[in-house]
């Protein structure tokens, strides 16, 4: 199973590691997608950090992540699963897992990124700051830029098992996957269910903070238990069966990604 991730805006130092080795990421394919967003950004930031704030969407507190963009070739590096913090990684805590899931999480994760495409959690990065939402202004969207290499890179990835797809709607517009891969497809959001003291009727919500919590624990405990589905009818059971409380949509069509709504009643 393909997971998808989103990164998160805030991210670690980067590291004492060596510096970034671009051959060596995974998804090769992508190579030269990612030297075009990299060659553009580290220039863009060197010569007008004020343009530069202003191109990356940055408030004014937010103006010393341009330097990170700067020595992006010279910094040291981190494990891409060291250097995406925040949520929805404290609540993964992939150093935590034992060594049987950390090897699931870097066969099986893969971080989607504005600058780097994807990439899997044990691939060297330094920190930067370039979300997927930017338009640069030599390459534009960026979350256009991808496309047409990752409509090439992805299915191979993806092998013959399912995509579990937990991105925002950013990423997702990076790749979407399509024919019958993405019958092998499900995609997760989370839903928050109380009973209103009012009426007695139970009302839903869809949540923020606590549906990126809820995706990092699930993610965690699939690893943990070493679930592999090939198909979303497999993965609905087996979220089933780690107490979760899971509603599916089957799109009822062999091209088109099932909808799982994972249902909670507190918020953790």
């Amino acid at each position: 199973m393909l997971v998808l991730l989103p990164p998160s805006e805030g991210k670690a130092p980067s590291g004492r590691g060596a510096p970034l080795k671009p051959e060596s990421l995974s998804l090769p394919g992508l190579a030269g997608a990612r030297a075009a967003v990299l060659d553009e950004l580290v220039e863009l930031c060197a010569a007008d950090e004020e343009k530069a704030r202003q191109v990356l969407g940055l408030s004014e507190g937010l103006r010393g992540e341009i330097a990170k963009n700067v020595e992006l070739r010279t910094a040291g590096t981190r494990t891409a699963g060291e250097i995406y913090t925040g949520v929805l990684y404290d609540a993964l805590d992939l150093a935590g897992l034992d060594a049987a899931a950390r090897r699931r999480a870097g066969a099986s994760l893969l971080v989607f990124s504005g600058l780097w495409g994807a990439v899997r959690v044990g691939d060297r990065i330094p920190s930067y700051r370039c979300s997927m939402g930017v338009k640069l202004p030599g390459l534009g969207a960026l979350g256009a830029h991808w496309r047409a290499s990752m409509e090439s890179v992805l299915p191979e990835a993806a092998g013959g098992g399912m995509v579990l797809d937990l991105r925002s709607a950013a990423y997702a517009a990076a790749w979407k996957p399509k024919g019958e891969l993405a019958g092998r497809t499900a995609t997760v959001r989370v839903l928050h269910a109380r009973i209103d003291p009012a009426t007695g009727a139970e009302k839903r919500s869809v949540v923020s903070h606590f549906n990126k919590a809820t995706k990092g624990r699930l993610v965690r405990e699939l690893l943990t238990a070493g679930v592999a589905p090939r198909r979303p009818a497999e993965l609905v059971e087996a979220v089933r069966e780690l107490g979760y409380t899971v509603e599916a949509r089957d799109p009822g069509r062999a091209d088109r990604p099932w909808a799982l709504d994972v249902v909670v009643s507190e918020l953790h």
